[in-house]
């Protein structure tokens, strides 16, 4: 039966993974409108874009009702007024009770416990005193119930000298995981339950900034915890009946087991090479599970490799990028540079992919990219 894609699908928030996305929506003739906070967030030049706050209830309900569908690219939003949207008809993927799920990672860990997913032990706590009350829980990491974000709203508790880094806000202890790896698993969903997963990936994370540098595709592990990572992945959105895509962040452990750390219910930086090297990438994978649409292949043309371009310490300005040239034209590199104007440490500015045959070649190209290309003032 002949059909036309006419959504005006609206976007609560506007930074890259927005931006990303309508880049591939407009290959399917997608109208998109987006709010933001910040006047020139990177989707202000790409779409019809409205300033304002996304945790303002009436700000949301005013934005969302000139769309058809209304999505999300950061979690920090007023899920109140998309519950109502939802009540005077508006369609809104991902579910607003699953992004309020997701927003305070003490509901994500209850979450886990009730449903059987392996994750770490955890207790809840409600501040600075209460953490102190738990020495014997250390070594372990306190975090944030909410608002916490790339890498923010945690630290790592070692020993009770640490104690005074504890956060005096409600949040949780984890356990500290003794992992061999980080590696991530991207699931989606639409409306009639099709569902398909990426191949794990492997995150290389920064040693301070708590920011992913490195990602490799496919993940550097066995055959049996591929499989395990991927039911887990399929398990949850399965639990949360969600539409949309969901990135499950994961912890191997060295005596072989899988955790669940943390969910992002949008395109994911562990998804960003997809874009050149699955058959579809995660944006469109996203359009196509809130759209209702026949879910894409996600299988992986070559092996591949993802490197974050974050502003270098001691640089703050109008943005510059030393080594663009040289990386240019190193065979199998794509660069995605997001519009940001102003650059300061580690805010991320970019990313450059790599696809190549071999994966030992692969490493060493994303290792001249890191090398090679900076973010300057």
């Amino acid at each position: 039966m002949p059909q036309s894609i006419n959504q005006h699908i609206g976007i609560l928030g506007g930074g890259q993974l927005g931006r990303m996305l309508i880049q591939s929506g407009i290959d399917i003739n997608i109208n998109f409108s987006v709010l933001d906070p910040d006047a020139s967030a990177p989707c202000q030049t790409i779409s019809n874009f409205t300033q304002g706050k996304l945790t303002d209830y009436k700000t949301v309900i005013d934005f969302g009702k000139n769309c058809d569908l209304i999505t999300i690219e950061i979690e920090n939003v007023n899920v109140d007024a998309l519950k109502e949207l939802v009540r005077q008809g508006k369609k809104v993927f991902p579910q607003p009770e699953i992004i309020e799920l997701i927003q305070d990672k003490r509901t994500q860990k209850e979450f886990y416990k009730k449903n059987n997913i392996p994750t770490a032990d955890f207790l809840l706590v409600q501040d600075k005193e209460e953490v102190a009350n738990h020495v014997s829980f250390l070594p372990a990491v306190n975090k944030l119930g909410k608002e916490g974000y790339d890498g923010r709203g945690v630290q790592i508790l070692r020993t009770e000298q640490d104690l005074n880094k504890a956060f005096d806000k409600s949040g949780l202890l984890e356990k500290l995981i003794d992992f061999e790896k980080e590696i991530a698993v991207i699931v989606a969903r639409n409306e009639n339950g099709e569902i398909v997963s990426y191949p794990a990936v492997e995150m290389v994370f920064h040693p301070t900034a708590n920011l992913v540098e490195y990602l490799f595709s496919p993940a550097a592990i066995s055959p049996t915890i591929a499989i395990e990572a991927d039911r887990i992945a399929k398990d949850i959105i399965q639990k949360l009946e969600m539409v949309g895509l969901l990135a499950i962040e994961m912890f191997v452990t060295k005596d072989g087991k899988v955790l669940v750390n943390e969910v992002a219910p949008r395109p994911h930086n562990s998804g960003h090479q997809t874009i050149e090297a699955n058959v579809t990438s995660q944006y469109e994978q996203h359009l196509r599970a809130i759209l209702n649409l026949p879910l894409g292949s996600t299988v992986a043309y070559q092996p591949s490799a993802m490197v974050n371009l974050l502003g270098e310490e001691g640089y703050t300005g109008e943005a510059k990028y030393d080594g663009l040239q040289e990386v240019l034209q190193l065979s199998g590199t794509h660069v995605h540079l997001y519009g940001k104007k102003i650059t300061k440490p580690f805010r991320k500015m970019g990313h450059v992919t790599i696809v190549d045959a071999y994966v030992e070649s692969l490493k060493k190209k994303a290792n001249f990219v890191k090398q090679t290309l900076k973010v300057i003032a």
